[in-house]
C-alpha cells in the first residue's frame, strides 16, 4: 500500500506540477457486468464518496454510470469538449502475470482499455492506476472467462486500497 501512495503521488505531483491543467479528471473504466472488470467503477464510486464535490477534481465513471470500449471515446470527446487543458488519470483493471494478481500499478502512460480482451484500443491520459485483478493466458475467450470468475472481494479490497491511497496522495 505504501509502495502505491508514494508512486502515485510521485508521479501525480510531479505531471501536475510541470505542466497547467486546468482540470484533474479521474477517468474509472470498465464495467458492473464482469466482476474482473468492476475495478474501475468501484474506484470511482469509492474516490466519489472520499473527495465528494472538488470545483478543480471530476470523477467520470462509476456502478452507476459505467465506462466502457462501446462509450469511451463519446467520454473522452465530452471531456475534452468540457474541460480546457485536462489531466486524466485513468484507472483500469488489467491483466498480467500470475504472480502480479492483487498488485496496483501506477504508470506514467495512459493506458488501453481493452487490450486484454484483444480489442482496439488507443492509450487514454497522463497517467494511470491498473489493478491487476487476474492472469493473462494471451487468449482473448479465456481473459473473458477469469475476468468473470475473478473474486469480488479481490477486486473490492483492491479498489478500495486504490481510492485510498489516491486520496491519501492528493490531499497533502
Amino acid at each position: 500500500m505504501q509502495d502505491f501512495i508514494s508512486e502515485f503521488k510521485q508521479l501525480f505531483w510531479s505531471k501536475l506540477n510541470n505542466n497547467k491543467y486546468n482540470k484533474i479528471v479521474f477517468l474509472c473504466v470498465g464495467t458492473d457486468r464482469v466482476i474482473g472488470d468492476c475495478f474501475g467503477p468501484l474506484v470511482g464510486e469509492k474516490l466519489k464518496s472520499l473527495i465528494g464535490k472538488k470545483k478543480e477534481i471530476e470523477i467520470i465513471g462509476d456502478l452507476e454510470k459505467t465506462i466502457g470500449i462501446n462509450n469511451i471515446e463519446k467520454v473522452i470527446k465530452t471531456i475534452n469538449h468540457e474541460f480546457d487543458n485536462p489531466f486524466i488519470i485513468s484507472i483500469d483493471a488489467a491483466l498480467d502475470k500470475k504472480e502480479l494478481v492483487g498488485k496496483i500499478v501506477v504508470s506514467e502512460q495512459g493506458l488501453k482499455a481493452g487490450s486484454g480482451l484483444n480489442k482496439n484500443s488507443f492509450e487514454i491520459g497522463e497517467m494511470s492506476v491498473k489493478g491487476i485483478v487476474s492472469y493473462n493466458t494471451g487468449m482473448s475467450k479465456q481473459n473473458f472467462i477469469l475476468l468473470q470468475n475473478t473474486s469480488l472481494g479481490l477486486v473490492n479490497e483492491m479498489a478500495s486500497l486504490t481510492a485510498d491511497g489516491i486520496y491519501r496522495a492528493i490531499n497533502v
